[in-house]
Formats: C-alpha cells, structure tokens, sequence
C-alpha cells in the first residue's frame, strides 16, 4: 500500500499543478448549482432530487475529463514505459492513479455542500434522502472513473481517451432508460429489461435519489467498479510483458 500511496499523492497534486482542475471544480460547480436553483424556484420545494437527477448525464462528461489523462498522458509523454519499470506491482500503480482521481471528484462533489446547509437553513429537508443521493453520485462517479481509466489505457492521447470514455459512460446511461429498454425489448423480449437490470446505471442510482440505499445496487456499483479496474490491471499486466 505504501506504493499506491506514493502514486497518489503524486497524481492528486498533479491535478492542481495547472488551472484545469480549479476550472473543472468551477464549471461542475456552477452548472450543478445552476440546474438546482433552477428546479428549487419552479417547484419550490426543499430537496436535491433535482441536483442529483441531473448527475448521471453530466457526469458522463465531466468524469471522462478527468479521467482521460491518467495513462494517455503518460504514453504521450513517454513516461509510461518508465512507471512499469519501477520496482511496485502494476495493479498499485493503477490503484494510486485511480484513488486520485477519485479522491478529485470527492472533493468537487464536496463543493456542493452549502446547497444542504442552505436547505437545511430554509426549510426542513430530508437528510436521509440527501445522504444516500451523495452516497450514490460517489458511488456512481468511481465506476464512471473505473470506465475512464481503462479507456484511458487503450488511446495514446487524451482527447480520444476523452471521446471513447464518454462514449462508454453514455452507453452505461442510455442503457438504464425506459425507451431505449423498449427498443430492445422490442428486437427481442426481455433484452431490453435484462440490460436496464444487469448494465443500466440509472435503475440503480435512481432509488437513493428517494432514500432507499438496497444491497442490490450497492453491489451493482462496487461490482462493475472492481470488473473495470480488473480490465485495467489486466491490461497494465500485458503492456509490462
């Protein structure tokens, strides 16, 4: 673990070392805040179902920002080939990198914090259902990352990493809608339900946006999470060799 920890500390502060990742924190920011006061206005009501509704699409795009630099810039760089010649295991390299960018997107989503305590100033909110809508964007942002750093392995430039891993987190998305289970069950039935179950992200992010946090989809979360970084150990295992 100590090697991971090197790797993290390495690529966290990395992120801060240029003006992108105060942008990134800004724009997330200022959009997610602006799409919730949108829906606290219209209906009036004291509650962040709006502001976490709107994650899953936004963050099909903001993750991929931030993910698609984790092995992309270092195979442009060249410094790829040095990270697995040094004397730590791949999979702790991945590890580091990816607890980093994790850690990252933590600490942007802990900007929306004032949004609860502004909430809890004005009126008499759910806290249990804003607890398990925070439990579930973390939860889905780390398997969106977990997609990201493996897409991130396969291109040599960011802007594709960028491209395929927004690419993959829309599919994991679209997959989770009502319409397009109806396509599929349409082609052949119960396709479309048994993709929305097993690979659809929103069937399980949706119920803690109502407080219902059930062992199911926190398994579906971890699950694919693990299956992803797997890929990416896998994949960091046949580049050493």
């Amino acid at each position: 673990m100590n090697n991971t920890n090197v790797v993290f500390r390495r690529e966290f502060a990395s992120y801060f070392n240029s003006p992108i990742a105060y942008i990134f924190i800004i724009v997330f920011l200022l959009l997610t805040g602006l799409l919730f006061m949108l829906n606290f206005f219209l209906i009036g009501q004291a509650d962040m179902r709006g502001f976490f509704g709107a994650l899953p699409l936004l963050l099909t795009f903001f993750i991929p920002a931030i993910s698609m630099r984790l092995w992309a810039e270092d195979r442009r760089q060249g410094t790829f080939e040095l990270l697995m010649t040094l004397p730590m295991r791949p999979y702790e390299v991945m590890l580091g990198k990816y607890l980093a960018a994790l850690a990252f997107f933590a600490l942007a989503l802990a900007g929306s914090l004032p949004i609860p305590i502004m909430l809890n100033a004005l009126g008499n909110p759910d806290n249990g259902t804003v607890v398990s809508g925070y439990l579930g964007a973390l939860m889905m942002g780390a398997l969106y990352l977990s997609v990201g750093i493996f897409t991130s392995g396969l291109m040599r430039d960011q802007i594709s990493a960028f491209i395929l891993g927004v690419m993959a987190c829309l599919i994991m998305w679209l997959l989770g809608q009502t319409f397009v289970a109806a396509v599929f069950d349409g082609w052949v039935d119960g396709l479309g339900r048994l993709l929305q179950q097993y690979l659809g992200m929103t069937a399980h992010f949706e119920p803690m946006l109502r407080g219902v946090v059930a062992l199911g989809d926190v398994v579906y979360f971890l699950a694919l999470t693990v299956f992803f970084l797997f890929l990416n150990a896998l994949w960091l295992e046949g580049r050493k060799y």
